[in-house]
């Protein structure tokens, strides 16, 4: 498959699932906080994560669609920010037990996210 192609298909489909989040994120916070705890609460305040499967999904069928040079940097891209993102969650574990205010598990995926997206966008200029 042609990669400008490709890529474009990975935005659309990425596009949308994280529309789809924004929707059901809003939705759930609105609806779910004012539930009582229960099953219904729970599930409601989970169904952002449907739209991450689809997220997922875009990311797995983009990453097939590419040629062996972008499989091989993107894997290169999440091998690094999973290294950096343990490292920093583990030093950070230490400077809670310092007595550091605690950071909620939200804050690992983002900081995933940026450094592999800084990867990305790095490696990007790097190859032009």
């Amino acid at each position: 498959m042609n990669q400008d192609l490709a890529k474009r298909r990975y935005f659309k489909e990425l596009g949308v699932a994280l529309a789809l989040y924004a929707v059901l994120l809003v939705g759930a916070l609105r609806l779910g906080l004012e539930l009582q705890p229960g099953a219904l609460r729970t599930a409601v305040l989970v169904s952002p994560m449907l739209a991450f499967l689809l997220a997922l999904r875009a990311v797995v069928r983009g990453i097939r669609r590419s040629d062996e040079f972008i499989r091989k940097t993107s894997l290169e891209h999440l091998a690094i920010a999973a290294a950096v993102t343990a490292g920093v969650t583990f030093t950070y574990g230490f400077l809670e037990i310092a007595g550091f205010p605690k950071l909620s598990m939200f804050t690992v995926w983002p900081l995933m996210g940026a450094v592999w997206a800084g990867l990305s966008i790095f490696d990007a200029l790097r190859h032009r």
